[in-house]
């Protein structure tokens, strides 16, 4: 946090935390036992019962885990250190799960979410550590999206066994089928997410034979070469067009522009998480300018679930100006915030202390400055959810 140039108040370290690497079973989209992996973060002696939260990361590609703990898990342990367990799901497919990742598909993301959750309260027992009967979700980017897929699966299929006391959603694409497919048409920054996405929807859904055959020359090889679990991100993304669609067959995309009963149409609405009624509170976190993942996700969902009838949906800018990679920092404290909201007896979710608001605005300084260094904003390039190995 020092070397952030954080101030303490905007997470108070009130406690050792000790990290677990923790392996356990989930299902493979067809019903099959496959093990994932994840990590739990727990306050160390805590002095009364801890609430939970289950935190979703950014996207990755890469399998496998640093031993040195960096990136987002240190959100988890930031947030650990004032009192929570924090579970980290590494998902299907990554850390030292088997099989491989299924990006943006909410059945086997939220498959497993839960699963994890069920497998650190087994540890929870063996250890004797108590929590509250709180538990949160939240994530950034493809963890915006896991965090709602993760409630939504609670709510349709385990609300007897497992009670959200409310969500934060972070920059997700929550519109698939909607705003969010209108980025292969225009240039764009991250470019990878297209072919990742098609090859665990085809894995799932096979709605074409063979899905490297609707890659134009040279992109089918250069798919096959580079999406092999030792490229990262930015090497990928150097590699492709900067207008997504360019790396697709006409055919192809001529079928996904005029027919809705395409199959990979008709999947991408299948797995949106804007067309529901959330049961418990929901908060949704975006900056305006973000590049990667478009604002109008936030506010297509905030307006269907309200419509829906869902009470305690708030909508929540962390910031005008901030891209995707700063944007994380401060949707993260409005999150830390939201949450604390509810441990001090809120029953649908405030904006925090003023205290912590004026906290926020000091860290929305620091993190405006940190971007005004280099000529086109330090660290903005990098996504924030690759982690090198």
């Amino acid at each position: 946090m020092k070397k952030r140039h954080l101030p303490k108040s905007m997470i108070p370290a009130r406690y050792t935390v000790d990290v677990y690497d923790v392996t356990y079973y989930t299902k493979w989209y067809d019903g099959s036992t496959i093990k994932a992996s994840g990590l739990y973060f727990v306050p160390r002696d805590a002095k009364k019962p801890m609430p939970e939260m289950i935190y979703h990361h950014g996207t990755r590609m890469n399998k496998g885990r640093n031993a040195k703990l960096g990136g987002e898990e240190n959100i988890c342990l930031g947030i650990a250190m004032d009192g929570y367990a924090v579970l980290m799901p590494d998902y299907i497919g990554l850390g030292h799960g088997d099989k491989f990742h299924l990006y943006q598909q909410a059945e086997s993301t939220g498959q497993a979410s839960v699963d994890m959750l069920f497998a650190t309260r087994e540890l929870n027992d063996s250890l004797k550590l108590k929590t509250n009967g709180m538990l949160f979700l939240t994530g950034y980017s493809e963890g915006g999206y896991a965090t709602l897929a993760t409630q939504k699966m609670i709510q349709d299929k385990y609300a007897d066994k497992i009670h959200v006391t409310a969500s934060s959603a972070m920059s997700g694409a929550y519109d698939m089928c909607g705003v969010q497919g209108e980025v292969m048409f225009k240039e764009y920054s991250r470019p990878h997410y297209l072919p990742y996405l098609l090859r665990g929807y085809n894995e799932v859904y096979h709605f074409v034979p063979d899905i490297n055959a609707v890659y134009k020359h040279p992109y089918d090889s250069i798919i096959t070469a580079y999406f092999d679990d030792k490229h990262n991100i930015d090497q990928i993304d150097k590699v492709l067009p900067h207008v997504p669609k360019d790396m697709l067959k006409d055919t192809f995309v001529n079928l996904f522009v005029s027919d809705p009963q395409f199959g990979l149409n008709v999947e991408l609405k299948a797995n949106s998480l804007c067309d529901w009624k959330p049961e418990a509170p929901v908060q949704l976190c975006y900056c305006d300018s973000d590049e990667q993942v478009t604002p109008k996700n936030a506010k297509v969902a905030y307006k269907t679930m309200k419509a829906n009838g869902a009470q305690y949906v708030t909508l929540r800018r962390a910031g005008i100006n901030f891209p995707h990679t700063r944007c994380a920092m401060i949707s993260i404290l409005y999150t830390k915030m939201y949450f604390d909201t509810f441990l001090h007896g809120s029953k649908h979710g405030g904006k925090g202390t003023l205290g912590q608001r004026f906290t926020a605005d000091i860290v929305k300084l620091v993190v405006k400055k940190m971007g005004k260094k280099g000529k086109h904003g330090e660290g903005d390039h990098e996504h924030h959810g690759e982690r090198r190995s």
